[in-house]
């Protein structure tokens, strides 16, 4: 179940945390082509800055041990993380506890890279998605109902099917749609998307290049908008699907790897409302913090404002 990799290798990493500017500048040219420049969404990066959610609210966005392949099951001693059985020539799969109808939610995956073989796919699921299937495959996304990430292959697979990043893999130019319109999504990047030369995600990849998924990275599922997209190394990787919206979606992860345990993280989410003006002022005022993170609320203190407001910047 090992996987060789031709090609080139690209990693994208920077030195700041999860909280640091949506846009990675890269010193040198270099860096540069390896690296994306894509700008994080606004509620993305509110969302980032967020203290993170407790631990019993973590728990509700945990692994579902009721909605699994027999082949997995859900540590007793921590719900975030499950196990595989050595099983041969078979693939499982596992739910989340939560479904996303609306809304932003982000949550970390954390999957070690010793441990995931030849078919390594991390996405969403509807509920009627398939939790198993004989033989070694790409089970999140082999059809209608899932939709996943291949970290070994770093393709996209919707309907068994490889599509371009940024798709709703089901792009059709309907009567109605205009010239850049696709009538399955309503969207005009989806057309430019399935137009597209690349069909690797990141997208900055040629087919005979690979990049390498670190153990953690951060998966964004925005139901408002409909959309799928991953963060690796504190850089945004931008829109893996499209298309989402209407659906009901839970996180989900298909392995082939015996013994590996792959753990889930619930980062938060934000409703679907108009951010108000007081949370973009905090985030302004925060990013203009010239200190680390955790250093952030003594500079905060430090400034010439009322007890409340800086509290409130403090997200007390």
């Amino acid at each position: 179940m090992g996987q060789k990799h031709s090609g080139g290798s690209k990693q994208c990493s920077s030195s700041s945390d999860r909280t640091s500017p949506s846009v990675y500048t890269p010193s040198n040219n270099n860096e540069k082509s390896q690296c994306l420049g894509v700008r994080r969404p606004l509620r993305v990066d509110i969302l980032l800055d967020m203290p993170p959610v407790s631990r019993p609210r973590q728990l509700e966005h945990a692994w579902n041990n009721e909605d699994r392949s027999l082949n997995i099951f859900v540590k007793d001693e921590d719900h975030s993380t499950f196990h595989r059985h050595p099983v041969a020539q078979s693939t499982d799969c596992i739910r989340g506890l939560a479904g996303y109808s609306s809304g932003l939610h982000i949550w970390e995956i954390n999957w070690s890279t010793r441990q995931r073989g030849t078919h390594a796919m991390v996405g969403v699921a509807s509920a009627a998605a398939p939790l198993h299937c004989t033989g070694y495959d790409s089970l999140v996304g082999s059809n209608d109902e899932s939709w996943g990430w291949d970290l070994g292959r770093n393709k996209l697979l919707h309907r068994g099917v490889q599509i371009p990043a940024g798709s709703c893999g089901n792009s059709t130019r309907g009567a109605a749609a205009t010239n850049s319109e696709c009538s399955n999504c309503n969207s005009n990047s989806c057309m430019s998307s399935s137009s597209s030369t690349s069909s690797m995600y990141p997208n900055i990849l040629r087919s005979d290049e690979s990049f390498v998924v670190p153990d953690s990275f951060i998966t964004v599922l925005d139901m408002d908008e409909g959309t799928l997209s991953y963060i690796v190394d504190g850089q945004y990787l931008g829109v893996a699907f499209r298309g989402l919206r209407g659906k009901t979606l839970y996180p989900a992860v298909s392995a082939v790897w015996g013994h590996c345990e792959i753990s889930i993280k619930y980062i938060g989410g934000i409703g679907s409302v108009t951010i108000p003006l007081k949370m973009l002022c905090r985030r302004v005022i925060r990013r203009s913090m010239d200190a680390p993170r955790q250093d952030t609320a003594k500079s905060i203190d430090k400034l010439p404002l009322p007890k409340t407001l800086k509290e409130y910047l403090m997200y007390q």
